[in-house]
């Protein structure tokens, strides 16, 4: 689950990780009392959605940039916001549609001596948490990587025993601060690991991270994604959940317990096992059609969730067939094959429908769909059943 910058910086907070002083307003009403929580003087504008790259981002008005620095004061900074509440942004990470903009942070504007880039994520080839860190903050961390890896740092950390010491004193002293940033470099790491630990956070980015004359260190931004198998655990944090910043299919298939993800293509891939799901995407592609959503129904769907699935699908007026791939192991094929034909013979299915079955009771489940006077076809291997749907939809 994402966050928004200015609750990631209320968590900041709440932590101990210095920040510029901030508040946000979701309607021009609040603009006033938002505003008058930071000092006079330059200040910064902030549209808040889940999408890196704000900055360099275009409204669909022709409106330039999602975050503005505002020299003109107070002033300038509700003019801009106007401009931005309620408008939608476009940028490299929201795909072409945008996302529209519900919520505005001011910010005070800081004096930067120099900006860096800071990250603790999880690294899966180790099962370790990993602190990434780079002298070149501002930028984006996969052009850095491309261009000048030897400028990134990786410290990799025993979750037996957290971050310790000697770690924390190399990455500052790789990073070249002076002694007095080293001292509030490691306070701020140890408090941000403490977050990253505590929230079972997936991802907490900072960039830039900034230090300041007087040898301050200021988180500058913040993007923090959280665990979904971990949310039971913070109700506090679930409450921070934007729906208005996800697509409507993934919330209703999060309500059946389902894992989708939408896509841009016209093929509707429903699928157990999530390897599966991918090969199945993968074998679209290879035959020349474009699945249009990753979809995982769980090694013990019920035929609810199979209904379920269906309709999800059907609400994309992109999708012009749907392949079913079904590998039963746990999963039984005869539950699968009267939850399809359950949803078909509601929703009214009129688009091309290819299923595969195979695995435990796959003969039942066979049956099921060839008894169901429902029209469809069989494919008999995986291969077989992605070339008959690409030729259908083709």
């Amino acid at each position: 689950m994402n966050i928004h910058e200015y609750q990631a910086k209320a968590l900041f907070e709440k932590y101990g990780i210095a920040i510029p002083k901030g508040a946000p307003a979701k309607s021009a009403a609040e603009f006033d009392a938002a505003i008058a929580q930071i000092p006079d003087g330059v200040c910064v504008v902030k549209s808040q959605i889940h999408a890196g790259g704000r900055g360099k981002g275009t409204f669909t008005d022709g409106f330039q940039g999602g975050v503005k620095v505002c020299k003109g004061g107070k002033a300038e900074a509700k003019e801009i916001a106007a401009k931005m509440l309620g408008n939608t942004l476009v940028t490299k990470q929201t795909g072409p549609a945008g996302r529209k903009v519900q919520t505005i942070y001011f910010t005070e504007a800081n004096q930067i001596k120099k900006e860096y880039y800071l990250a603790i994520l999880l690294d899966r080839a180790s099962s370790r948490p990993v602190i990434v860190a780079s002298t070149e903050g501002g930028m984006e961390i996969e052009k850095v990587a491309e261009e000048t890896p030897e400028k990134i740092f990786k410290i990799f950390i025993d979750p037996g025993y957290g971050l310790a010491d000697f770690q924390a004193r190399e990455l500052v002293f790789k990073l070249g601060l002076n002694p007095a940033e080293q001292k509030n470099a490691i306070k701020l790491l140890r408090a941000l690991y403490t977050m990253f630990w505590e929230t079972d956070a997936s991802m907490i980015e900072i960039n830039p991270l900034i230090t300041q004359p007087d040898g301050a260190v200021l988180a500058l931004d913040a993007k923090v994604s959280l665990d979904d198998n971990a949310l039971y655990r913070h109700p506090d944090l679930v409450a921070l959940r934007d729906l208005n910043e996800e697509d409507p299919k993934e919330i209703e298939a999060s309500k059946a317990n389902l894992s989708y993800i939408a896509l841009d293509g016209n093929i509707a891939c429903l699928v157990n096992g999530a390897g599966l799901a991918m090969s199945t995407m993968d074998i679209i592609k290879h035959y020349g059609g474009n699945p249009a959503n990753f979809l995982d129904v769980g090694g013990g769907a019920s035929k609810e969730q199979v209904m379920a699935a269906f309709k999800i699908i059907l609400t994309d007026p992109n999708v012009k067939g749907i392949l079913v791939n079904i590998f039963g192991g746990i999963m039984d094929c005869d539950v699968i094959a009267h939850g399809v034909v359950a949803a078909a013979k509601e929703i009214g299915l009129g688009l091309p429908l290819v299923v595969r079955l195979e695995g435990n009771n796959a003969a039942a489940g066979k049956k099921t769909l060839a008894d169901s006077g429902l029209k469809l076809v069989s494919g008999d291997s995986m291969a077989d059943a992605a070339q008959k749907i690409v030729k259908l939809v083709a």
